[in-house]
């Protein structure tokens, strides 16, 4: 059964349906090394409220991602089409992931934690504070190839209640964080972010990328120690307009593909914006490479789930 579309009647239309583009904008032509100028951009479903933190497990052939004001976890099967509620209530969880052995991992604003989903279905939370003092809202995450889970913790999820539980935050800042899930220790890797939200590592995972959806709204970049466990010489790396990068995956050539309010814009290993795939929404929240052979980006844009096949494989598969 097709989930039901739950868009607000408010829903935000700054841009006005004229002003929204669809299609691949090249800009430098090695981008087109990595998609073809006509490639597809398919609409899966349309119906959330705000579509996020999307990921793909191949052991289906489908994608979930959180509708987040709506407080759902959405399911697309790509074999038959269809779209459906694969967790609600699911505490407003924002950003996803799939770890090494298969299980979803997931930031979730209401609980302030990050949870685990185990193979029984039963989901059970890996870190909730840090000090004794909660965690503001985990918003995005990934898995490191040594298991240890990186995640950003703005604080969208308790400005509000519309993603969230509103309250005042109990720590002194918008940390970036490592956990050891194995030992349960949990170490803040960055400080200085504003909002701290997308992150990855590159594909030999000695620098790691950082977006930050408050001021400056840029990528930064780190070096990655050689322990692997802390960071060094932040930089900058690049300023996405319009808008912002909220989320990004890297591809195995070192690419950066990352959200704007355009679309999603590919950048290349040394910061040059190589082109974009334009989405005709609002703004586009993150994105995830799928597909069993890794080169299929599924797209979350405002209201909708979208993909598009490209010319390369997305690094940190655990497949």
């Amino acid at each position: 059964m097709t989930a039901e579309s739950k868009i607000f009647p408010n829903h935000r239309s700054a841009v006005p349906p004229e002003g929204l583009l669809e299609g691949v904008e090249v800009i430098d032509d090695r981008f087109l090394d990595l998609i073809d100028v006509n490639a597809e951009i398919s609409k899966h479903y349309t119906g959330c409220e705000w579509a996020e933190g999307p990921v793909y497990f191949p052991e289906g052939d489908y994608v979930l991602w959180s509708d987040i004001p709506n407080n759902r976890i959405l399911k697309f099967d790509a074999g038959t089409g269809d779209t459906m509620v694969f967790r609600e209530p699911c505490n407003n969880t924002n950003g996803h992931f799939r770890d090494h052995q298969g299980r979803l991992v997931s930031c979730e604003h209401a609980t302030n934690r990050i949870s685990r989903t185990e193979p029984d279905g039963i989901v059970v939370s890996l870190v909730e504070t840090l000090d004794g003092k909660r965690l503001n809202s985990p918003n995005d995450l990934i898995v490191k190839s040594d298991g240890t889970i990186w995640f950003t913790d703005p604080p969208y999820g308790i400005l509000s209640d519309r993603e969230g539980n509103q309250r005042d935050s109990e720590l002194a800042g918008n940390y970036t964080y490592r956990l050891d899930p194995d030992t349960g220790v949990l170490s803040v890797v960055d400080k200085v972010g504003d909002r701290p939200n997308g992150l990855a590592f590159s594909p030999d995972e000695k620098l790691f990328y950082l977006a930050d959806t408050g001021d400056p709204k840029d990528i930064t970049v780190f070096d990655v120690s050689d322990d692997g466990k802390t960071l060094a010489n932040r930089r900058q790396f690049a300023e996405v307009r319009p808008g912002a990068s909220d989320g990004f995956r890297v591809d195995e050539q070192g690419n950066i593909w990352t959200s704007a309010r355009d679309g999603v814009q590919c950048y290349s290993p040394e910061g040059t914006l190589l082109g974009k795939v334009l989405i005709p929404e609002q703004a586009t929240a993150n994105l995830t490479f799928g597909d069993k052979d890794g080169k299929r980006i599924y797209i979350c844009g405002d209201t909708s789930l979208y993909s598009v096949r490209v010319k390369v494989a997305g690094a940190a598969r655990y497949w």
